[in-house]
């Protein structure tokens, strides 16, 4: 005799699959449960702000982005935000996070929203993973170690789209870690920069850069 127990298991995990079935295809409800999840999420100081990552994910939808890189994913806050965006756009991020159980943790949670076929958790250096990409992209968002995000951005330039747009975080109090990136994205004609503040959350801000040529 199969007990009980195994069948109100097994119903369970029937009505889970179900659950999810009707989530992915009524847009509405999968829609209402990312929103759900973003508002219940374990959010830490090195999360992106919620105001940030919003307009993470309204740079990637009004831009149309297809093909985007984040550096620095943590637990997947921001590249949830910026996954909704470029699965409407039908296009696909990949994130890019150094610390093993970070990267689980992230991945996890792209899956728990039903991400996965869109965004691709790389687990690994970011400077030794961005020359692996193949092909060539039109978003990226930086937000990892800070005295190296003018390498971050050698190491992704000849792969930019023109029109791309560049995304750089906490511009404003690491400003000096960061002071040659900075001063090339100010100086080199093919890029336009303007720093932004979304929020005063953190009293911080990103700077925005358009490739021009």
């Amino acid at each position: 005799m199969i007990p009980h127990r195994f069948f109100f298991v097994l119903l369970l995990v029937v009505c889970a699959v179900l659950s999810c079935f009707a989530q992915e295809n009524d847009p509405a409800k999968m829609q209402a449960f990312r929103e759900e999840f973003l508002a219940q999420f374990p959010w830490t100081d090195l999360c992106t702000t919620a105001e940030d990552a919003r307009f993470l994910r309204i740079m990637v939808a009004g831009a149309r982005a297809q093909r985007g890189v984040e550096i620095g994913s943590f637990t997947g806050y921001g590249a949830i935000y910026m996954g909704i965006a470029f699965e409407r756009n039908g296009g696909h991020l990949y994130t890019v996070e150094i610390d093993p159980d970070t990267a689980r943790r992230c991945r996890d949670n792209i899956r728990k929203v039903g991400l996965e076929k869109t965004v691709t958790v790389m687990e690994g250096d970011a400077l030794k993973l961005i020359p692996t990409l193949e092909g060539q992209f039109d978003f990226v968002f930086i937000d990892a170690k800070k005295s190296d995000y003018y390498k971050y951005f050698l190491a992704i330039r000849p792969m930019l789209k023109a029109g791309a747009v560049i995304v750089a975080d906490n511009v404003i109090v690491s400003a000096n870690e960061m002071k040659d990136f900075l001063d090339a994205m100010r100086t080199d004609p093919d890029y336009d920069m303007v720093i932004i503040r979304c929020t005063d959350q953190k009293k911080d801000g990103m700077a925005v850069i358009y490739k021009i040529e």
